[in-house]
């Protein structure tokens, strides 16, 4: 098959692991497998008492789906089986999750991105990066994850739209495998993907217009110009269609979110080194995306990913 097309997930990290320590390839597999079964609970949504709100608000201060509540525990608790995994960070927890004492990788998560979305039945996803335990010789710190996004193993996401596919990059290239429920496979679809040269849709949410900086307004009234607008409000799935059909996603700065609104761990660092490693490139609109070294578990920063060429516009224009 063309580029080995239809090959099984595990097929293809068994032949990736010449490059990768056995330990990555059972975190990347623990990660994979629950977000299997996150697929189920998210196709059954509309049959099973998950939708609506929980009633609690996370550490974001944002309400809390039922679907986000499930999401997090289904993939935190399979995660922890994974004895490579020394601890877990979640959108949804203040503080980290010890795994294994001995374990050599930490694990970061979106576990239900776009859950807003889900009682509409619009794409929502899961996002996910590996990182290396920077010391074994004591116990995890909160500390350890606060790496730069150059320092990710393994970055990718799962988006439950339509059909459910997962994107990854191993270390080198960017792979999409595409769900088959009949075999209970993800089998690979998209292979060596590439964004596009010519870049045909910009994605900002235009209901924070009046909050935005001047030259912001200016940038997005340029896009226009050039652009078909395309804003679903779902990370995943706004990323997914611009790394596909080529296109640059905007989430800046503005009067009510200052230091940003998306998160750098898990949201800005995967899909930055998806981007890049997809012939694209990610900003922070001040420093290119990846270079960004975080203070805090849950610090949140301005996100400009797409189109290269579009990006350094950006990056332009904020130098001027």
């Amino acid at each position: 098959m063309d580029q080995g097309r239809g090959t099984s997930f595990m097929e293809f990290l068994a032949r990736e692991q010449v490059g990768m320590s056995p330990g990555l390839s059972q975190v990347v597999s623990s990660i994979v497998a629950g977000c299997g079964l996150i697929h189920k609970q998210v196709n059954l949504a509309g049959l099973a008492d998950v939708l609506g709100v929980t009633g609690a608000t996370n550490v974001q201060g944002e309400t809390v789906q039922k679907l986000d509540a499930i999401s997090r525990d289904i993939i935190v608790r399979h995660c922890l089986t994974c004895d490579q995994i020394a601890a877990i960070a979640t959108e949804e927890d203040e503080q980290m999750i010890p795994g294994s004492t001995t374990g050599t990788y930490l694990v970061t998560l979106d576990p239900l991105d776009g859950s807003s979305n889900i009682d509409v039945n619009v794409g929502v996803g899961t996002i996910f990066s590996v990182w290396l335990r920077p010391l074994k010789s004591r116990p995890v710190q909160e500390t350890d994850f606060l790496q730069a996004g150059t320092e990710q193993l393994v970055a990718g996401y799962i988006i439950y739209g339509s059909s459910t596919m997962l994107v990854i990059t191993l270390g080198k290239g960017v792979n999409g495998f595409t769900f088959d429920p009949g075999a209970g496979l993800f089998l690979l679809s998209h292979p060596n993907i590439r964004i596009p040269d010519k870049p045909k849709y910009f994605s900002v949410n235009e209901g924070n217009w009046s909050r935005w900086a001047i030259q912001i307004q200016t940038l997005v009234s340029q896009l226009k110009d050039r652009l078909s607008a395309r804003y679903i409000g779902s990370l995943v799935a706004d990323f997914h269609r611009n790394l596909l059909k080529g296109g640059i996603f905007l989430y800046p700065a503005d009067t009510k979110s200052p230091g940003g609104k998306l998160r750098y761990l898990y949201e800005v660092a995967t899909m930055s080194l998806l981007a890049e490693r997809a012939g694209g490139r990610a900003s922070t609109g001040s420093l290119p995306a990846l270079q960004h070294r975080p203070t805090a578990l849950h610090e949140r920063v301005p996100f400009f990913v797409g189109n290269q060429d579009e990006v350094e516009q950006i990056e332009r224009t904020f130098a001027s």
